[in-house]
This record gives structure tokens, C-alpha cells and sequence, in this order.
């Protein structure tokens, strides 16, 4: 198939894309991502592989056009995981060592 990223013309197909990520250790994924046979990876990290281009010339958009029209799963920005905060009494509590009551 035939995409555009970063003004330039690609001939991709899934197998090929495939066989370009075998062997790729996937970043952490921060934003965007694609899943690629198992494994999931950043768009930009997938669209520097099967460009050998920098980051800096496409966009994420770009790339998740192009995996999607191939039939790859693309996910959107993860979200973030509820972090629970102590209230100041089961801090004072921890460093003093004593058992402050949970709420």
C-alpha cells in the first residue's frame, strides 16, 4: 500500500512492517502506540523503523494513518493510573510510626 509520511512516498505492507519491528525492543510508551505482532510501540518509534527517517519529520498522525489503512490496532495516549496521596495525619503517622486511621 502506498502512504505518505513526512511528504515522502512509502510502499509498506504489513508483512514488511513486521518484519522491520522483529527484533526491536519496544520504548516506553508515553503517548500514541501501535501494536505490532505482540508488542506494543510508540508511533514514532514504529514510523523511525519502517522510514529510517528522524522523529522530527513526520508526526504521529501520519503514522497511525498508515498502520491503521494496513490493519495494525493503534491506541491512543494511555491514562494515567489514579495515584493515592496520603493525607498529612498518615504522614506524620509513617514517620512517627504510629497507625493513623485510612480516610
Amino acid at each position: 500500500m502506498r502512504c505518505v509520511i513526512a511528504r515522502y512516498p512509502f510502499d509498506l505492507t504489513k508483512s514488511g512492517v513486521l518484519a522491520s519491528m522483529k527484533g526491536i525492543t519496544p520504548e516506553l510508551v508515553t503517548g500514541e502506540s501501535v501494536t505490532v505482532g505482540r508488542r506494543r510501540y510508540p508511533v514514532k518509534q514504529v514510523g523511525q523503523v519502517i522510514t529510517r527517517q528522524d522523529r522530527r519529520d513526520f508526526t504521529g498522525g501520519e503514522v497511525i494513518r498508515a498502520m491503521t489503512r494496513l490493519g495494525f490496532t493503534c491506541h491512543a495516549r494511555p491514562d494515567a493510573t489514579p495515584v493515592r496521596v496520603p493525607s498529612p495525619l498518615q504522614s506524620v503517622s509513617a514517620v512517627l510510626g504510629t497507625a493513623a486511621p485510612d480516610g
